[in-house]
């Protein structure tokens, strides 16, 4: 489509210069992004600015970037066909009001810091931002499912896009295909909408295509008590005592199987989190067949935890990827995943939870395992230089797509829990998605910053990426009650998921009954929460929830 057809909205804030007003039968008014100022790509000998070629394509030798309207989106593609691309980059004129603030994403969870906060070009703003000024709110971001790591900088009366295209560490060889990097939308506030509205709608608009669970997902866990420590027979006494408290039987709740239950490896027996063999239990726990149908008869839903990418100690070295800082213990190896020899075993695995029985898979580390780095450490780069996959030809994000494809085709019927996967590239594939680092049965300062704060700053992604899930109420003799009960009436209310994980000593009348209450509210299907001030408060204290509008004490 010519851009001579696109009409520029007459408007009085400065970011509209950036938006262009278009009409479509299906939708009667959409904001695009105008072409960029400039455009650069980065090569193994550094930066390049590419000059324009033709209306909406640049050019700097033989890599030529091209820039197409469909519909809602600026597609972005590229093609390299010699020199390894490590970044396409895409630059605009951006005048900002001095008291605008800004929300950017994270790359997988978040860590706490989520905020409303002035902007500044150093910040990187993963995947999408949300801009609010007054009364008008401007959102940028990208569809879900792209085929690079994205983040956003805005600044310095510029705003600017790095489209990462690096295959592990190294500039990803296309030879003569063509990559499609990402597709850019953006819009602005409509109508009466408050931002909240307006970023929801935003979300919507990045993953047209749900995959939500049929019901509300609520349950429990026993992370946060058990730590791994678990076994057959306090996964039964847990689910025991809390099935009791079910009185929803058209919706059955969850009981998952956490961290604890594979066949250890010799090179580090009884840690919980690096096990050898997902496809068997250990001595704890002899037959997870058995223990989903145990679970059954007691009235939930079998749920099971893994960690898709940890190899076997003794795996063959060409199945594994390199060490590289963060990743370099070698008594804990890792499956290379664009071998699809990895790939049909991790899918293996997945179908072999399936026949076992399990309704619902969490599946966690593998942002960690591939990159070295958690999210909170992703600041100068995603992962350390110079390491490559076995295949290089593809991007890291498409490399992570195909892994969590497989997991998805693998699955079939089952839900499936993302836990420390990059965000953008597991909504429309998970039903569920833990959206922030974890809580705590220790601590109530961490699940205030961890918990809090998370649904709090992705709610707006909640049943518009995947049912969001902020993580499981720690309820121990360790963390005050009063502190819990606030915690676990904000998940069972915000029609978010709610766990519970249980330490049976800490369970007295008082908390069965909650817990009691709080299953039959989760069990249903309700209006998303609304975190009212949400604009100023890093961990929101004042919510709106099924139309009643409730404040927290988090102190």
């Amino acid at each position: 489509m010519n851009r001579r057809h696109f009409k520029q909205i007459n408007c009085n804030n400065l970011s509209c210069l950036l938006f262009l007003q278009r009409s479509f039968a299906e939708v009667p008014s959409v904001h695009t992004v105008q072409l960029p100022a400039n455009v650069w790509v980065r090569l193994d000998d550094g930066m390049h600015e590419l000059t324009a070629s033709g209306g909406q394509s640049w050019v700097y030798k033989d890599v030529v970037v091209h820039l197409q309207y469909v519909k809602d989106a600026l597609q972005v593609h590229v093609k390299s066909p010699k020199a390894p691309l490590h970044e396409v980059r895409l630059q605009w004129n951006y005048p900002l009001q001095a008291n605008a603030t800004v929300l950017g994403d994270h790359w997988e969870r978040t860590y706490g810091d989520a905020a409303f906060k002035q902007a500044s070009f150093e910040n990187k703003m993963p995947w999408y931002f949300i801009q609010h000024h007054g009364n008008e709110t401007n959102c940028f971001g990208l569809k879900t499912g792209c085929n690079t790591i994205c983040y956003w900088q805005l600044g310095n009366g510029k705003m600017q896009l790095t489209l990462n295209t690096q295959s592990a560490g190294v500039g990803v060889q296309l030879g003569n295909r063509t990559l499609t990097c990402a597709e850019i939308i953006a819009t602005k506030t409509i109508g009466s909408e408050n931002t909240f509205d307006t970023a929801r709608r935003f979300c919507h608009m990045m993953c047209p295509k749900q995959r939500l669970p049929t019901q509300p997902v609520y349950g429990i866990n026993d992370w946060y008590f058990a730590y791994g420590n678990n076994s057959y027979s306090l996964i039964l006494e847990h689910t025991s005592l809390l099935a009791d408290l079910v009185t929803d039987t058209a919706n059955r709740p969850f009981s998952v199987v956490d961290a604890g239950w594979a066949a250890y490896s010799p090179l580090l027996p009884n840690d919980c989190c690096w096990q050898d063999d997902f496809s068997r239990p250990n001595d704890k726990f002899k037959d997870m067949h058995h223990l989903a149908d145990d679970i059954k008869k007691l009235g939930m839903r079998p749920g099971l935890w893994t960690r898709p990418l940890s190899a076997k100690y003794n795996d063959n070295k060409r199945l594994l990827l390199p060490p590289i800082p963060g990743r370099d213990n070698p008594k804990q190896p890792v499956l290379d995943p664009t071998i699809e020899e990895n790939i049909a075993r991790i899918q293996h695995n997945i179908s072999l939870y399936r026949q076992w029985g399990y309704h619902m898979v969490k599946h966690d580390f593998s942002t960690y395992d591939i990159t070295g780095r958690w999210g909170f450490e992703m600041k100068d780069s995603i992962t350390a230089d110079g390491w490559k996959f076995n295949d290089s030809s593809r991007t890291t994000a498409e490399v992570v797509l195909h892994l969590y494809q497989s997991i998805r085709e693998a699955a079939g019927d089952m839900y499936l829990i993302g836990c420390n996967t990059l965000s953008h590239l597991s909504a429309g594939l998970f039903e569920l998605t833990r959206i922030g680092d974890d809580t705590s049965g220790k601590e109530w300062a961490r699940t205030r910053k961890m918990g809090v704060n998370t649904l709090g700053f992705r709610m707006i992604q909640h049943n518009n990426f995947y049912a969001a899930d902020g993580d499981c109420v720690g309820l121990t003799n360790e963390v005050p009650w009063a502190k819990n009960k606030q915690w676990m009436q904000l998940l069972a209310e915000s029609s978010t998921p709610l766990f519970i994980s249980a330490q049976p000593d800490a369970l007295g009348a008082p908390q069965k009954q909650f817990i009691k209450e709080c299953f039959a509210t989760a069990a249903k299907k309700l209006p998303v929460a609304e975190p009212l001030d949400w604009l100023t408060n890093q961990q929101p204290a004042k919510w709106k929830l099924n139309g009643a509008i409730k404040e927290f004490d988090w102190s």
